[in-house]
């Protein structure tokens, strides 16, 4: 079975709806390939190794969170991102992203995806008034220790985690990849926990001074999941066939 480029692209944009967002990237179709798509593969990065395997595969689209042509980089199509732009076009694959849609979607995004993955139950944007902020809350059935905490999600990722704080934690706030600016927002809502996936050097003063534990978890690690379970909703509503496919990286 098969979709249309059209028709995918439409089903994107209505389920991630991203005009609701001010983003650093344009989101839905950066790269045009062919009208036809039998089967789409879905990554976290567009990087060389995935579109690799995306051709490898035989992919008529990719679709990923981390696209092309950022806000603050080089409009240049030169060296690596011109070899990248030249492999899509050569064989024809069409590349959707989406960023900050892909994070706050409340079912499937990222943020939701990681929240339900560390066993949390009411999930809900931190700021009911403004769902287009990528920070999520939820909430342990019971309190638990950091370490315990710790331990289950290195588990579920799959990688070491850093750690900051101890004592017990029954509420959480969570933003995927690089949100560790964010913590500010988790203290002040009083939360036990913030998670993220990235760490700045005054990341740690600020969770021990203002009293927060604190875990980063990779940026990548925390953000393989929402594009995955998009991955998987479109196969089902638009029929092509889906595989998603993890291009390790540490960070």
């Amino acid at each position: 079975m098969s979709c249309t480029r059209q028709d995918l692209r439409e089903f994107l944009d209505t389920l991630l709806s991203p005009e609701n967002y001010r983003d650093y990237c344009p989101n839905g179709l950066q790269v045009e390939g062919k009208t036809q798509i039998r089967h789409l593969v879905t990554g976290v990065t567009a990087c060389q190794a995935l579109i690799d395997a995306a051709i490898e595969a035989e992919a008529d689209a990719i679709l990923v969170h981390h696209g092309f042509f950022w806000r603050s980089e080089d409009a240049v199509l030169v060296g690596m991102k011109a070899q990248r732009l030249r492999a899509l076009m050569l064989n024809d694959i069409n590349l959707f992203a989406y960023h900050l849609p892909l994070d706050c979607h409340p079912e499937l995004g990222n943020n939701a995806q990681l929240g339900r993955l560390m066993g949390l139950s009411a999930i809900a944007p931190l700021v009911s008034s403004d769902p287009s902020l990528p920070v999520f809350r939820g909430e342990f059935k019971e309190a638990s220790s950091l370490s315990v905490i710790a331990q289950h999600l290195s588990s579920q990722l799959g990688r070491e985690l850093l750690t900051v704080g101890d004592g017990e934690v029954r509420s959480v706030a969570w933003c995927t990849g690089a949100g560790q600016h964010y913590i500010d927002r988790a203290a002040d809502a009083g939360t036990d926990l913030y998670v993220t996936g990235e760490v700045s050097e005054q990341t740690i003063h600020i969770a021990r001074e203002r009293g927060i534990s604190f875990i980063a978890a990779g940026h990548h690690a925390t953000e393989r999941y929402g594009v995955e379970a998009v991955g998987i909703q479109v196969s089902r509503e638009l029929g092509c066939s889906h595989q998603f496919i993890d291009i390790n990286n540490p960070a």
